[in-house]
């Protein structure tokens, strides 16, 4: 894995969560887990950031399927049933099908990814995902010439996900990325936090992370992935496009019609602490490659 990514977090900047709960231990059985990701590459944090506990981590998350409030997730993700989980993949690969969850992870090294995550709403988190690069596993399924982007579908289950009962949004939730995006080293399918299982209310048991995205972007407890030629829809730009563009790359340049992007508040910094600068693409400059020549301002 050396020189493929650049983490830019390192432990100093993530909780010690009871030495980090044994995760040797904790990890044993559940996939090797690979570590040369982290040595030598990581770099301080920029900004003097603060750790994250997992209560931090796991209390305060958006996941509208069990709720809109921040505390509804933990609260009410406790009947989703995880086990079995299939992830049909389909449109333009070779090898299309619904695949057991455990058929996807075997022979997958788990690597630990420090990331930081940069929600719309202006508040921040630095986050130890324990998952694998999204494009490994499209590379197995095999990626047809016509493909230009990925689209991702989440579980809809209204009977274990309440939120769902409710016209909060066009369910089931949907998400998108373009092929260069999705094939990024920085991206990757996350199936677990701080060493353990992906927590219920954090999109277990598999879910996307894309790092120098607005969080609305990945998705959580993903049941499909498809390969198209067309840009798919995504659920919140359908519920307001003028708020919420395809790209959702984070950019402090470009405001919500709501409020400013400018600054960021970091969740467990104390109620009198500072806001911080937010930085393009979420710190992750090595994507700005991606977008050379596009108007970031129109294609927000």
């Amino acid at each position: 894995m050396a020189g493929r990514w650049r983490n830019t977090l390192n432990w100093s900047d993530v909780t010690p969560e009871a030495a980090y709960l044994s995760r040797r231990q904790i990890m044993a059985g559940a996939g090797a887990l690979a570590l040369g990701g982290l040595a030598g590459q990581a770099r301080a944090a920029e900004g003097g950031l603060e750790p994250n506990t997992f209560e931090e981590i796991t209390s305060y998350c958006n996941f509208y399927e069990f709720g809109t409030g921040k505390e509804d997730p933990k609260r009410n993700a406790g009947a989703l049933t995880v086990d079995p989980w299939s992830v049909k993949i389909d449109g333009l690969v070779d090898k299309p099908g619904t695949y057991d969850l455990a058929d996807i992870l075997e022979g997958v090294s788990l690597e630990e990814r420090i990331y930081r995550l940069r929600c719309v709403e202006a508040w921040s988190m630095v986050i130890p995902w324990v998952g694998f690069e999204l494009a490994d596993l499209l590379d197995r399924v095999g990626v047809q010439p016509g493909a230009k982007y990925v689209a991702f579908e989440t579980l809809f289950r209204p009977e274990e996900m309440p939120g769902q009962r409710a016209p909060i949004l066009d369910w089931p939730y949907v998400e998108g990325l373009r092929l260069d995006e999705a094939m990024h080293p920085l991206t990757i399918m996350a199936t677990g936090l701080y060493g353990q299982d992906m927590p219920k209310q954090n999109g277990a048991p598999i879910r996307l992370v894309v790092p120098w995205k607005y969080g609305f972007k990945s998705i959580k407890s993903v049941v499909r992935i498809s390969l198209t030629e067309t840009e798919p829809p995504t659920t919140w730009n359908k519920a307001s496009a003028r708020e919420y563009g395809f790209y959702s790359n984070v950019n402090p340049q470009v405001d919500h019609p709501r409020w400013s992007q400018a600054t960021e508040r970091r969740i467990g910094a104390g109620l009198f602490s500072k806001r911080q600068p937010t930085l393009m693409f979420n710190g992750y400059d090595e994507v700005a490659d991606l977008y050379a020549g596009m108007d970031l301002k129109k294609f927000f």
